[in-house]
């Protein structure tokens, strides 16, 4: 079964690079979002089986998506992506993100988070 992904940042290149990556991983990306309303909007139309999402965002941050999203399910994986704001990171902790990917990040460090920290079976074929 193939994994479905929502991924949300504000900036462009990042979107298509994880868009990228996820698709050499066999993830397949249902959506993309810039903000966390959006985040939030397409979370719960395409009910997605994990979701990256960007700490700082203009309109509604990715602390606000995370709450939301936990108070719609608590127990998506949900990979926050950060840009190197440690108090950011602290205030995300009560919330429970799944894991933390540091920007910039490189092909091994995503695959290790979706494998070890996540354990997701990903499709090698």
């Amino acid at each position: 079964m193939t994994i479905q992904a929502l991924v949300v940042d504000d900036d462009q290149n990042v979107l298509n690079t994880f868009v990228d990556l996820l698709d050499i991983c066999k993830i397949n990306v249902v959506g993309t979002a810039k903000n966390g309303k959006e985040a939030i909007e397409q979370f719960k139309k395409l009910t997605p089986d994990l979701v990256f999402l960007d700490i700082m965002m203009p309109e509604f941050d990715g602390r606000y998506a995370l709450r939301e999203i936990r108070n719609i399910d608590q127990n998506i994986p949900v990979v926050m992506i950060s840009g190197g704001d440690d108090d950011a990171i602290d205030k995300l902790l009560e919330f429970k993100p799944s894991a933390v990917l540091h920007k910039p990040f490189r092909m091994n460090t995503l695959l290790d988070i979706l494998k070890n920290e996540l354990k997701l079976e990903l499709d090698s074929n």
